[in-house]
């Protein structure tokens, strides 16, 4: 079993950054590749950033792309999405999810990511 915790949501300024965390115990990161989706109200649930296991390749969404950036810190089992430069059309709830055989089978509960004009 894997259990996933994001954190780092919050209110802040466009222009502004914020740094998002995911916590994960039971299975290293290390044997998953790791994905920041998001959802904004209304809307349908999102691919924003994912980092390949063992490559550590990335990938971005065309829309985060030169302002977001995945990292992750094995020894601690951890998954971060920088992100700055945020615009109103950022503000979702951001989730952690681990990608495990081409699907999405760990979710965390999800942090919210509110930008304000």
């Amino acid at each position: 079993q894997v259990q996933l915790v994001e954190s780092g949501g919050g209110l802040v300024q466009a222009g502004g950054s914020l740094r998002l965390s995911c916590a994960a115990s039971g299975r290293t990161l290390s044997t998953s590749d790791m994905v920041w989706l998001r959802q904004a109200p209304g809307k349908e649930r999102n691919f924003v950033a994912r980092i390949n296991r063992g490559s550590g390749l990335t990938y971005y969404a065309d829309s985060v792309k030169g302002r977001f950036t995945i990292s992750r810190d094995s020894a601690k089992n951890m998954v971060y999405l920088q992100m700055n430069s945020l615009k109103p059309e950022d503000t979702a709830v951001y989730y952690c999810a681990a990608r495990i055989g081409g699907e999405y089978a760990y979710w965390g509960q999800g942090t919210q990511v509110t930008v304000s004009s």
